[in-house]
C-alpha cells in the first residue's frame, strides 16, 4: 500500500456563494484537510483570496465550465498535489471523504473514484455541519456502497463530476476535459469516456460521501436546453451516441426539441 499523496481540491465557482461558505466550513472540519485549494472563478469577482483563480468570460457566452476544471487541476498539480479532488460548489464533503478519496488514488492509481452524493431537501434548511450524517441518503441512480466499502463497477455512463477523485498521472492519461463543451451537460460523461479509452477504471468509494446542498432548478433544465442539444450532439460526435437522452425526450414532449435526420437520430432546438 503506498502513503496517501498530497490532496488538491478543486471547486468551479459562479455565484452560489453561500453553499461555497458551507463547502469551505466542510473541507475545515475533514479529518485531512486539502494540501492545496483552488477555487476557479468563473466571471465572478466577489470570489477572492489567495486560493482563487478568476477565468474571464466573454458577455453572452456559456459558461466554460469544462475549461475551468482544466484550469483548476492544472493550479493544483502546479502547486504540488498528487491527488485531485473535484467537488461541485454545492457540494460539502463529509468528514473522512479526502482521506478516502487520498488512500484510494494510492492504493489504486488506475481508478477514477467517485463517492456517494445525497441530495438535500429544501426543507433541511439551514444545512448544519453536525446533522449532514444523519440526513444521508445516497442518489438512488448511482452506486451507494457503504462506508468502508470499494465497488468496481466500469458503467462510465454512471461517472458524474459532483464529487471525484483521481491521481496526478491518470489525469494526464485521459487528458482532462474536453474543453469544446462549453455551458450546462456532457462534459462529464465525456470525460468518463476518455478515462475508459485510456484504460483507467471506475470506482465508488463508500466512505467518500458529500452532501448537495438545494438550489432551485428545473426538471428537465429548460434553461440549458440550447447547451443540452449543443454539447450532446458534439458528444454524438466523439462517441458515437447521445448522452443525457431523458432530458432530450423530456423537452420534446414541451415541444422544446425535435428530432431530424433520416432516422430521427439528431436533435435540434425547436423554433
Amino acid at each position: 500500500m503506498s502513503a496517501p499523496g498530497r490532496v488538491g481540491v478543486v471547486t468551479v465557482v459562479h455565484g452560489r456563494h453561500e453553499h461555497l461558505a458551507l463547502q469551505e466550513a466542510g473541507l475545515a472540519a475533514s479529518h485531512r484537510p486539502p494540501d492545496v485549494r483552488v477555487r476557479v472563478a468563473m466571471a465572478d469577482p466577489d470570489v477572492t483570496g489567495p486560493d482563487v483563480v478568476a477565468l474571464d468570460v466573454a458577455p453572452g457566452r456559456p459558461l466554460p465550465v469544462a475549461a475551468a476544471r482544466n484550469l483548476g487541476a492544472r493550479t493544483a498539480l502546479d502547486g504540488g498535489a498528487d491527488v485531485l479532488v473535484f467537488l461541485d460548489v454545492d457540494c460539502v464533503p463529509a468528514p473522512g471523504a479526502l482521506a478516502a478519496y487520498a488512500e484510494a488514488v494510492a492504493d489504486e492509481p488506475g481508478t477514477v473514484w467517485c463517492g456517494p452524493v445525497t441530495y438535500l431537501e429544501e426543507a433541511d434548511r439551514p444545512y448544519r455541519l453536525a446533522d449532514l450524517a444523519r440526513l444521508d441518503a445516497p442518489h438512488p441512480a448511482r452506486p451507494a456502497p457503504a462506508p468502508g466499502e470499494r465497488r468496481h463497477d466500469d458503467r462510465w455512463a454512471l461517472f458524474w463530476s459532483l464529487s471525484f477523485a483521481v491521481g496526478a498521472a491518470a489525469w494526464e492519461r485521459c487528458g482532462g476535459f474536453d474543453e469544446a463543451y462549453e455551458g450546462y451537460g456532457g462534459e462529464d460523461t465525456d470525460l468518463g469516456q476518455r478515462a475508459a479509452r485510456a484504460g483507467l477504471r471506475l470506482g465508488w468509494l463508500g466512505a467518500a460521501r458529500a452532501y448537495h446542498q438545494h438550489h432551485p432548478t428545473s426538471d428537465p433544465p429548460v434553461q440549458h436546453v440550447a447547451d443540452v442539444v449543443r454539447n450532446g450532439r458534439l458528444f454524438r460526435d466523439r462517441w458515437g451516441w447521445w448522452p443525457m437522452g431523458g432530458w432530450l425526450e423530456a423537452f420534446e414532449a414541451r415541444g422544446l426539441v425535435r428530432r431530424v435526420g433520416d432516422d430521427g437520430d439528431d436533435w435540434v432546438v425547436a423554433t
